[in-house]
């Protein structure tokens, strides 16, 4: 311990020695600029006085944080980031920490930032022939299809909050089989401006067209370093960004590291060191991960950072496909499948000077363009209708998210929003068995619909009134959240409230008949509702305790009698 202190002496003093130096001469520097008095020492104390400083340089309290923290952790990492470059004292009014600044404690922390993740990936340009490699090649989960979309219906008002698609796929001349309930992938691209954005900040838009070669880096110091999966050993650069990585993917702390070594500002270079560290966590978290920044925000945040290509490749992860539950029956409609979703956005925001929408469904929305609004433009040449885009798809069966096998089993739907998407499927199918099999025994249907305003985003209207006609859909209870009402008795507004409002049905569906109960929709603010509600109808029903029912519930669940289909 005592050659541990001596050795912090001997390295140490002689830094504050020359911090003392190299800070008189920042303040000579200052009194120059503000012709101030030629007194350092009154430079200095017109400086601590300054109350909209947020770097307050009290020299000693600045010493005293020359530690090693968390009992003796021997990183070079944690003294060399008190080195503070006085650029960084804030501005007037900058009292507000944000994605690329920061205030005390962390402003004036030693760090502890994470170990350099070393470099494993090369990436060769190579010439500009040949073909990119087909989108089948991507996909490991199974046999994709590529398949014309031929139908697009806006379901919403003009001036709903939100704007939900229909969309219909011929799948006449495909193998691609499903039931209703299962669910489907779409393989989409990245955003092309996006693409070219990031290009044109990486000095790279004339490469764009080239194609490079990925191998693994000799001599890598990474354990188990390999070839990326999801990168084509040989592809062009805009087929790597449009198809192959996650733009969007909100950057993991080993990734902002090694951005790090790619920025040159001191100041910029501080701040992402901050984001990366212990010190820097709950930054981190609300100026990273609960402002979903991406690649692009931090490049426009911290313009002296310019990342290599190989980094992006190591450290941002697969493009994903994304998920979609079947909204139709093969059975009633057979060769066509329908999907719905809400095209989702992302309002600008102080690390956003734009808005943005889904990677997918933004680019479902511009692809299904011409069959929502066709006019003289989007004609084919013979001036009929616009042709069919096509886009890649392959099947992600659900094996349990099905209908009841015996008919007459009674069951109950639960599906706000374009929740409801499943069980169009379901009650096309039911009608469709119905009309086939009239000498059969079916058991009652309910569904549970909300939305925020009747006449603005109430999904399907016409389709449910006449499935409840014919028979197909014994009870259907609505709610309106949003829309205002007269009655004594105020409605429901979610539709975790309407079923309480039919506890002793919910029970006898359950309980007694034996029946199924399905949920569709956002998960934490509409099925976790929806679960609790159940409970305690259930509490309530078999006089017993809340922690009883609870195992009651996930008894049905296990018997899967309580599905769920929900998304985050």
């Amino acid at each position: 311990m005592i050659v541990f202190i001596c050795s912090l002496e001997l390295v140490v003093d002689p830094w504050i020695d020359g911090l003392w130096l190299a800070l008189k001469e920042v303040f000579l520097l200052q009194k120059e600029k503000e012709g101030m008095s030629s007194d350092v020492d009154a430079v200095s104390s017109s400086f601590s006085a300054a109350p909209h400083v947020v770097h307050e340089l009290n020299l000693s309290s600045e010493v005293q944080n020359l530690k090693l923290e968390d009992g003796g952790v021997r990183n070079s990492d944690v003294l060399t980031q008190k080195l503070v470059d006085i650029n960084l004292v804030g501005s007037v009014g900058d009292t507000e920490p944000s994605l690329v600044h920061s205030v005390p404690p962390v402003s004036q922390s030693a760090l502890n930032i994470p170990a350099l993740p070393p470099e494993y990936i090369e990436v060769q340009f190579q010439d500009t022939h040949g073909e990119n490699p087909h989108l089948s090649s991507l996909i490991s989960e199974g046999t994709t299809f590529e398949v014309p979309v031929t139908k697009a219906v806006q379901l919403t008002s003009e001036d709903a909050i939100k704007t939900a698609l229909l969309l219909e796929l011929d799948i006449a001349d495909t193998v691609f089989d499903y039931q209703p309930g299962d669910a489907f992938c779409v393989i989409c691209p990245n955003n092309v401006n996006e693409v070219e954005e990031l290009l044109q900040i990486l000095g790279l838009s004339e490469k764009g067209d080239y194609f490079v070669c990925v191998k693994v880096k000799q001599g890598t110091k990474k354990k188990g370093a390999t070839h990326p999966q999801h990168i084509p050993e040989r592809s062009t650069l805009k087929f790597i960004l449009t198809w192959c990585l996650e733009l969007r993917a909100i950057p993991k702390k080993a990734f902002l590291r090694a951005l790090v070594e790619c920025t040159s500002d001191a100041g910029e270079k501080r701040r992402l060191q901050e984001l990366c560290s212990r010190q820097g966590a709950s930054d981190y978290t609300r100026f990273i991960r609960e402002s979903n920044v991406c690649l692009l925000d931090l490049l426009h945040a911290f313009p002296s950072c310019k990342p290599s290509l190989n980094l992006l490749i190591e450290h941002l992860p697969k493009l994903q496909a994304r998920s979609y539950s079947v909204s139709s029956s093969n059975l009633y409609q057979p060769g066509k499948l329908w999907f719905v979703f809400n095209i989702v956005e992302f309002p600008a925001c102080p690390t956003r000077a734009v808005s943005w929408k889904g990677v997918c469904t933004g680019w479902l929305a511009e692809l299904v363009a011409p069959l929502l609004h066709p006019n003289k433009n989007t004609l084919d040449t013979k001036g009929g209708k616009p042709s069919a885009e096509k886009i890649c798809i392959f099947a992600r069966p659900n094996n349990t998210f099905h209908l009841p096998e015996d008919p007459s089993v009674p069951f109950m739907m639960v599906g706000p929003g374009t929740g409801i998407s499943p069980f169009i499927g379901f009650l096309q199918h039911r009608q469709k068995l119905r009309e086939e099999h009239t000498d059969w025994e079916f058991g009652e249907t309910w569904l549970f619909f909300g939305c925020r305003h009747q006449h603005r985003d109430y999904l399907f209207k016409e389709e449910l009134k006449c499935f409840l006609e014919n028979g197909t859909l014994t009870h259907l209870k609505v709610c309106f959240s949003r829309d205002s009402s007269t009655a004594e008795v105020a409605p429901p507004k979610y539709v975790q409230d309407a079923i309480r409002l039919y506890a002793k049905e919910v029970a006898r569906v359950l309980l007694k008949e034996r029946g199924y109960f399905y949920v569709c929709g956002d998960k934490k603010h509409m099925a976790d509702g929806v679960s609790d509600a159940v409970v305690d109808i259930i509490s309530m029903e078999m006089e017993v305790d809340k922690l009883e029912a609870m195992k009651v519930l996930a008894m049905l669940r296990e018997a899967k009698r309580y599905l769920q289909d929900v998304w985050s």
